[in-house]
Formats: C-alpha cells, sequence, structure tokens
C-alpha cells in the first residue's frame, strides 16, 4: 500500500482550538513579570542575620541591613547575602557527628587523618576537638579571604598541631588539656585577627584525647602503674604527716621538761648562793655569835635523831653519881 494510498483512506479529523485573545496574553505576561518583580523586590531578614547587599556586585557599608522586612532593586541589580552574625558556629576536627542513635545518643566517627598528632617527646596521640566561634564582620568574612571556613580550618589543625607538638603525651592526655584547650584559643584568635576574617573564636573544647588504639592497652598499664605510684606515695605522706607532728610534740615536750628542770636547778643553786652570802655577810659582822649560832642549831636538829645521851661535867671531880645506867650503855648506838 503506497502513501497516496494511505492517506485517501484514512479519514481526516478537524480539532477546532479555543482562539486566545492578544490582549489577555499581553496581561498574564504582564501580571507574571510583576509577580517577578515583586518577589524579587523585598526580602526578609531573621533576628540572627544580618544582609549584606551588593549593588551590581559592588559592596558599600551603607547596605548592611539588620532583622526586619526590607526592599532591594530587582532584575538581578542588588544581590542579598544573608550573613548569621548572632549564631554560634562550629567546626569539628578529628571525628564528625554522625547523627543520634535510637538512645538519643550523639553518634561520632574518627576522622584518622585529623586526630593522628606527634608530642614533643615523640609519641602519638589522637586528639578530637570543637572550635566554637561567631562571625563578627559580614564584610571582612566575606570579602577579606577566599573559602573562609576552609581557611579557618587550617588554621585550627595548625594551631592545633603546633600546641600538641610543645608538650609530653602525658601532659596532652591528663593534666595539660585546659592549658591545651586555651594556648589553642589564644593563638587562633590572633592568627584570625592577622587574616582579618572577622571571626571572633568564642571557645576550644578538647573533645577526646587518647593515645593511638593500637598502644592504648600499654599505655592504660602505664597509667595503673602511675596511679599505684601516686597512691602508696599519698599513704606515705598522710603517715608521715601523723608520725612527724607527733614526734615533734614528743620533743618539744621533752625539750620544754630539761629547759624547766634546767631553770628550777638555777633558781634553786642562786637562791642557796644568795643565802650563803647573806650568811657569810652576818658571820663576818659577828663570827663567835654565828658559830655559836650554828652549833646551836645543829644540835637542835641532830639530838633527837640520836636516842638517849649522858653527858657529863668536866669540872665533876671524878665522883661517879648514882645514876640507873641499865638499859643505856646497852643499846645500840649508846655513850657515855
Amino acid at each position: 500500500m503506497s502513501n497516496g494510498q494511505f492517506d485517501q483512506g484514512t479519514p481526516k479529523m478537524d480539532i477546532n482550538l479555543p482562539k486566545v485573545q492578544p490582549n489577555v496574553v499581553r496581561l498574564i505576561i504582564v501580571v507574571v513579570l510583576v509577580m517577578m518583580v515583586a518577589r524579587s523586590t523585598f526580602y526578609t531578614v531573621q533576628p540572627e542575620e544580618q544582609a549584606v547587599v551588593l549593588r551590581f556586585g559592588a559592596f558599600e557599608p551603607d547596605r548592611v541591613k539588620g532583622p526586619g522586612l526590607h526592599f532591594k532593586m530587582p532584575l538581578g541589580i542588588d544581590e542579598v547575602i544573608l550573613v548569621p552574625v548572632q549564631r554560634q558556629l562550629k567546626q569539628e576536627f578529628g571525628f564528625r557527628s554522625t547523627g543520634q542513635s535510637r538512645d538519643q545518643r550523639t553518634e561520632y566517627k574518627t576522622i584518622e587523618d585529623e586526630a593522628n598528632m606527634l608530642t614533643g617527646d615523640l609519641n602519638a596521640a589522637e586528639v578530637e576537638w570543637v572550635v566554637q566561634y561567631r562571625i563578627q564582620d559580614p564584610e571582612r568574612y566575606l570579602f577579606r579571604v577566599n573559602n573562609v571556613e576552609d581557611t579557618f580550618a587550617d588554621l585550627s589543625e595548625a594551631v592545633m598541631r603546633e600546641v600538641v607538638g610543645d608538650r609530653t603525651v602525658n601532659e596532652v592526655i591528663t593534666v595539660g588539656r585546659s592549658q591545651v584547650a586555651d594556648l589553642m584559643h589564644q593563638k587562633l584568635q590572633r592568627l584570625v585577627d592577622l587574616y582579618d576574617m572577622g571571626l571572633v573564636v568564642d571557645q576550644v573544647v578538647l573533645q577526646n584525647v587518647n593515645p593511638p588504639s593500637r598502644v592504648k592497652p600499654s599505655f592504660d598499664e602505664v597509667n595503673r602503674s602511675e596511679q599505684d605510684k601516686e597512691t602508696t606515695i599519698n599513704q606515705a605522706q598522710e603517715e608521715r604527716n601523723k608520725l612527724v607532728p607527733k614526734a615533734s610534740g614528743t620533743a618539744l615536750a621533752m625539750v620544754e621538761e630539761a629547759e624547766g628542770y634546767a631553770l628550777d636547778r638555777v633558781n634553786r643553786s642562786k637562791g642557796d648562793a644568795a643565802r650563803f652570802l647573806a650568811l657569810y655577810a652576818e658571820y663576818r659582822k659577828a663570827p663567835e655569835v654565828t658559830r655559836t649560832r650554828f652549833y646551836l642549831e645543829t644540835m637542835d636538829e641532830i639530838l633527837p635523831k640520836v636516842g638517849k645521851k649522858l653527858v657529863l661535867d668536866d669540872e665533876a671531880g671524878g665522883v661517879l653519881p648514882l645514876l640507873n645506867l641499865d638499859g643505856v650503855t646497852n643499846k645500840p648506838g649508846g655513850g657515855s
């Protein structure tokens, strides 16, 4: 069957399309253009943002707008860039947050290329940290440095490697963590100001600092040994604190007792010497009287202790008085 025969045998169908008035078409086009212009004329800035308006790609300081509804030139004359100046931003290093698990815990994924670092004592450590920052100046943030976020990340990693490289692995992992974070904060802010990036660093947080996983068991064993050593030292120090004050108190008491005894002996000796000197002075004034007094005082003290005694006068003339001497001469210590 030829094409002519086929065309002759096919019935023709007439389709009647509605006629569109040219005025209606023009009106629709005008309405669409007006809506497009109106949509590109107004923009809204959120409370935490500032808008930087570029006219033909050029920046003017007076075109930085705050929160609210604002007008701009349509059809691409003005370009609006919204900058979140009040929002706290953060960058993660050595790990990435991958979301939350079913029990609402945040899950992390370690980035070994960023986390692995060399310490000052030539040991390895895995350091994970977070830098929290804000945009302080939209103009400097947008136009002073290309790829400001990537540049900021490179600066943060470089500064952390410098700070960790100046310390031992024990300092980085244990007691020196706060110092590392503070020094990192200061140095990073100085570099940001030097590059004129328009950012302010709020905080540097060391998320996790550990030895590499392959040597972590050995490192933990060393840490346990160090803790046992510290415990033993603390116990010895506690015993020392108990015994030394007690011994010091005992020694002080003995010294004070000896000093008191010495003072008593000295005072007694001084008193005896003063008494002797006083007696000697009186003796020199009247030797006979003093000797007689000494003799009488001595006999008064001695005679009551010697028992019964018989005293005879030298001038008795050899006459033996009639005395009952029984029991006198036979007593021990007796005399005539």
